[in-house]
């Protein structure tokens, strides 16, 4: 199978991929950031990859996105289509057989991840992320968009491996956190190679 990147016009960027929940949590503010979010990807000229639902965060931010005349790519798997309403107003709709089809397009499609508050599929997926570029797979960049603070807990167990040495020097876990929704794009921008490294991305799309 030919493998293909696409390639931004800045930093090597097309689209973000963005991690969030399928509720809305219980403060306004995370609702805001995904919309604030989503406003700016399209400022920018840049594409959303999510999880093609309608409900909550991910409703938010995709809405928001195509309001302000952003692209639009949800992936959603055929089991949750109907439980989180998936969003036919989009530029493109898929529908995997499963999860692992699923993650695996997603990043496929996407230069960046970012990760705004949600559940446990979203820490699962941020951790697959974080995984991935600790072992060499990826340099894509990732971001952990702390919003009112929502991933200081999950920073916090970060911290207590590294004091006990399962994470150390050679193999660290690189990330950068954004507290601030309109910072979030800005800073994949500045953190994206200039072109996507192909040996990491083509021995995971050869796994599909």
């Amino acid at each position: 199978m030919q493998k293909t990147f696409s390639r931004g016009p800045m930093g090597g960027v097309r689209n973000i991929c963005v991690y969030c929940g399928s509720g809305l949590g219980n403060k306004p503010v995370y609702a805001e950031a995904a919309r604030t979010l989503g406003r700016s990807i399209a400022e920018h000229g840049l594409g959303l990859v999510y999880g093609g639902g309608s409900l909550g965060l991910m409703g938010e931010l995709a809405r928001a996105t195509l309001e302000a005349g952003g692209r639009v790519t949800g992936i959603i798997p055929a089991f949750l289509s109907e439980r989180e309403q998936m969003l036919h107003d989009v530029d493109e709709l898929v529908v995997t057989e499963d999860m692992h089809q699923r993650k695996m397009l997603m990043f496929q499609k996407s230069d960046a991840f970012v990760a705004l508050p949600g559940g446990i599929g979203t820490l699962e997926e941020l951790v697959e992320q974080l995984t991935w570029s600790q072992l060499g797979q990826h340099e894509k960049p990732v971001i952990l968009a702390n919003i009112d603070g929502f991933w200081t807990p999950f920073l916090t167990l970060l911290d207590h491996m590294r004091a006990d040495a399962f994470i150390r020097k050679n193999l660290e876990v690189r990330y950068e956190i954004v507290d601030r929704a309109e910072d979030i794009v800005p800073a994949v921008l500045k953190s994206a190679p200039g072109e996507p490294r192909l040996t990491g991305d083509a021995e995971l799309l050869s796994r599909m």
